[in-house]
């Protein structure tokens, strides 16, 4: 059985680059399972692209192939490139989109290889400068699905662009982050992570103007409408209104400041 190729895309559906991309894959590798991570990344949003993928990959089999098309620096000279991180391989432009997941494998002690794409055999023949989901990207997807291995598809790089993603501040009274996420339902996924709080005990929790006291575990702890703050299921601390919206309520956007105070 051949390994699963995931698409992570800021395409949406309704123009047909996914499913070009889809074809390109199945004429190569006819039996590979295709599955779709999202196709609703903002356009040209990169850090969206990373957070996102670093929350699904972990949870993929041993051997899964992730191709990544957010490509703000389509046309420009930017690399394209593979990653091999665990047990898991990566394709995408040279941008950033691995920034996340190659924190995690430092962390975690998985070994990673990064190479450029510079091996045109395992290309469309009639390569597209503006299109490399399709005329790069989706045939190495699936010459690797299909047995390439993976060193044969470019040469080693040791110096991939990163995102300047930074972590909280400590201050006196506490933490200030950031918001780096804001899902469809409104929620506010921060810079601080569970282990930045641990050692704060009791906190309350400030964004927007406003302010709530305490984590909460699940929302049914406060009434509808109330802003809650609590450790989300990807370990960061978030920001959410029970049964709204904590974007529109507190007309967030990535970037704002989040502060931690203790209680």
């Amino acid at each position: 059985m051949l390994p699963i190729i995931t698409l992570s895309t800021d395409c949406g559906l309704s123009d047909g680059y996914v499913s070009v991309m889809k074809g390109v894959i199945l004429r190569i590798a006819p039996d590979a399972r295709i599955v779709d991570l999202t196709h609703t990344i903002a356009p040209q949003n990169v850090q969206e692209a990373a957070i996102l993928l670093d929350r699904a990959a972990p949870y993929f089999p041993e051997g899964t192939i992730h191709l990544v098309l957010v490509d703000p620096g389509a046309e420009t000279p930017r690399r394209p490139i593979a990653a091999l991180i665990g047990t898991q391989r990566f394709l995408g432009p040279d941008n950033g989109f691995l920034t996340l997941l190659l924190r995690r494998a430092q962390r975690a002690g998985w070994p990673t290889e990064i190479l450029h794409l510079d091996q045109p055999r395992f290309w469309r023949q009639d390569l597209n400068r503006v299109f490399h989901g399709r005329d790069v990207f989706a045939p190495v997807a699936a010459h690797l699905a299909a047995g390439t291995f993976f060193t044969a598809v470019g040469s080693p790089i040791t110096d991939p662009v990163l995102l300047p993603l930074t972590g909280p501040t400590k201050t006196a009274t506490g933490l200030k982050g950031e918001i780096r996420h804001i899902d469809r339902f409104g929620n506010l996924a921060t810079n601080i992570d569970a282990d930045d709080l641990a050692a704060l005990g009791e906190v309350r929790v400030s964004a927007g103007g406003a302010e709530t006291r305490g984590l909460v575990k699940t929302f049914g702890e406060r009434p509808p409408g109330e802003l809650i703050a609590r450790v989300s299921s990807h370990g960061e601390l978030m920001l959410a209104v029970v049964n709204g919206n904590a974007a529109e309520k507190l007309k967030a956007k990535v970037g704002d400041p989040v502060e931690v105070l203790r209680a």
